[in-house]
């Protein structure tokens, strides 16, 4: 079977309006679903689904007095967890490294926080939050890849570190 990339990803949010403002107005996505989800725990769910191109999708879940479900929730994941830094985050394609520039250029106009471009070698990125304290980031490829990136693998460092 052929991989067929993403359908969506799942999210939460306290907040879908702030949610739905940020994807469209700053990103640039289009809301392409809103419905209503009744647990049968009781309560109700906002859902939302969002273009994120090429027939890719994020999702959003806001619980409204959902049983079981603490209504103050970290839905940043990352602080939720304890950990720091962007370990749980979601990347989008920005074209070539013209584009990712552009992008960080537009989010700074829209007064967001966001990382200079990080140079990782075979790819660049750009970092900065939603709404929600999720850790976003646009990343274009500057290399072809190759089986030279995966070089790592047979280093002993990377086989040491294996817990199986």
């Amino acid at each position: 079977m052929n991989n067929q990339g993403i359908h969506h990803l799942g999210l939460a949010t306290h907040d879908m309006e702030a949610t739905i403002e940020f994807y469209e107005q700053v990103l640039g996505f289009r809301t392409r679903v809103c419905d209503l989800l009744k647990p049968q725990t009781g309560g109700t769910i906002r859902h939302a689904f969002l273009d994120a191109g090429n027939g890719e999708l994020v999702a959003f879940m806001e619980c409204n007095d959902v049983a079981g479900i603490d209504p103050a929730f970290d839905a940043g994941i990352n602080s939720g967890l304890g950990i720091k830094g962007g370990m749980f985050h979601f990347a989008f394609k920005a074209a070539d490294e013209a584009d990712l520039e552009a992008r960080r250029a537009d989010l700074a106009a829209k007064n967001v926080e966001v990382t200079d471009v990080v140079d990782h070698g075979w790819c660049k990125s750009i970092y900065f939050k939603d709404p929600n304290q999720l850790q976003l980031e646009f990343c274009c490829l500057t290399e072809t890849l190759t089986d030279s990136h995966l070089a790592a693998r047979d280093q002993k460092q990377w086989q040491t570190l294996a817990r199986s």
